[in-house]
C-alpha cells in the first residue's frame, strides 16, 4: 500500500508564512521610502514656486527692486491690501505694493517646514533669492555645499536637515 500525503504539514505552512511576512515588510519599507522621497520633491517644488513668485512680483515693482532685499521668516503683519480683483478700484503706491507683495509671499511660507527666505537685490537688476527649509531626514547641510553663495550659506538655520533652493537672475 502506498502512503499518500494529503494537505500541508505545519512546517510547510510556517515557512510559507515567514516568506510572505518578509515580502510584506519589504513592500511596506519601500512604500515609506517612496513617500519620503515624494514629500522631499514636493517641498523643493514649493520652494521653486515661491522663489519664482517673488521674482515676478519684483519685476512688476522694478522701481523699488533693492527694497526687496532682506531675510524673511513668514512673520510680517498685514499691510494695506493691494489685491486687485476683477472690477476693483485699488490704487497703491510703490511702497504699499512692496509691503503687500512681501506679506502675500510670506503668507505662503507655511507650505514648507521652518522656511526662511533671503533676498539680495541691487538697483542695477542683479537678484539672488534663496529659500531654506527643514527636510524630513538628515542628509547633509544644504547650505554648506561647495559652490554656494554666501547668501545661500547664511540663509536659515545650519543643520543636517537644511535644504536650500536658490535662484540668481537679472531683472531689466
Amino acid at each position: 500500500m502506498k502512503n499518500q500525503q494529503q494537505g500541508l504539514s505545519l512546517i510547510e505552512l510556517m515557512v510559507s508564512l515567514v516568506i510572505l511576512v518578509v515580502g510584506l515588510i519589504g513592500i511596506f519599507n519601500l512604500h515609506l521610502v517612496a513617500k519620503r522621497g515624494s514629500f522631499e520633491s514636493f517641498q523643493q517644488t514649493q520652494a521653486s514656486y515661491l522663489i519664482n513668485d517673488i521674482v515676478n512680483r519684483m519685476r512688476l515693482n522694478r522701481s523699488l527692486l533693492a527694497s526687496y532685499s532682506g531675510t524673511y521668516t513668514g512673520t510680517l503683519t498685514q499691510p494695506k491690501s493691494c489685491d486687485v480683483a476683477v472690477g476693483a478700484n485699488v490704487t497703491c503706491s510703490a511702497n504699499e505694493t512692496l509691503a503687500w507683495d512681501l506679506y502675500q509671499w510670506e503668507s505662503r511660507f507655511t507650505e514648507l517646514d521652518d522656511a526662511t527666505a533671503c533676498v539680495l537685490a541691487t538697483a542695477n537688476g542683479n537678484v539672488e533669492v534663496v529659500m531654506s527649509w527643514r527636510g524630513i531626514r538628515e542628509l547633509s547641510d544644504g547650505g554648506a555645499a561647495t559652490g554656494k553663495s554666501s547668501l545661500a550659506k547664511g540663509c536659515g538655520t545650519a543643520n543636517k536637515r537644511r535644504r536650500i533652493y536658490s535662484l540668481q537672475t537679472v531683472i531689466i
